[in-house]
């Protein structure tokens, strides 16, 4: 660790270790939020003063990796409980435009596969995003999703099942 690299009230974290996951970590915010990136942009903010500030605590029960994105993770629910069916509108909305006036990063949301991910169960989706998009372990999306690592399992093995249940869909849509 170099030297004042460490956070002052976060002494287990470093800068240089927050900047090396912050693209992953913004990408999950988005995800958390709906694609809406100002509101993952909010969310990243509030993060940061977490961890900056020492309200949220890494204290070396999990990895770095699985820490920050559990807070990020708590941090949206507890902000968009009451907002989460506006958002559910707005994208229901956003995927009814023509792609020349959708988000960039929305367009590229609506393949096939992507389409047939958004089509599991919330928690099914989650851990398919945590161990394949943000490159964690079954393990690790289950401490950030707050279950157990037995559930994390049985939602991970019924997403894969579902999803190449969708994706078959898809393909015999295609011909």
């Amino acid at each position: 660790m170099r030297d004042g690299d460490a956070l002052e009230h976060n002494p287990h974290i470093t800068r240089s270790a927050l900047e090396a996951m912050h693209d992953q970590l913004f990408g999950w915010a988005l995800s958390r939020c709906g694609f809406d990136r100002a509101a993952a942009e909010d969310l990243m903010q509030q993060a940061y003063v977490e961890l900056l500030s020492g309200s949220a605590r890494f204290n070396k029960r999990s990895s770095l990796k699985t820490f920050v994105f559990a807070v990020v993770q708590n941090l949206a629910r507890s902000r968009f409980r009451r907002v989460a069916s506006r958002l559910r509108l707005v994208g229901r909305y956003q995927q009814e435009l023509p792609a020349e006036h959708a988000d960039p990063d929305f367009v590229e949301s609506r393949s096939d596969v992507w389409h047939a991910v958004h089509r599991l169960p919330p928690r099914q989706r989650d851990i398919i995003e945590l161990v394949f998009c943000r490159d964690m372990t079954v393990a690790e999306a289950s401490t950030v999703m707050g279950v157990s690592v037995g559930t994390g399992r049985v939602h991970y093995d019924r997403a894969k099942k579902a999803l190449k249940n969708n994706l078959r869909q898809f393909a015999d849509i295609a011909e």
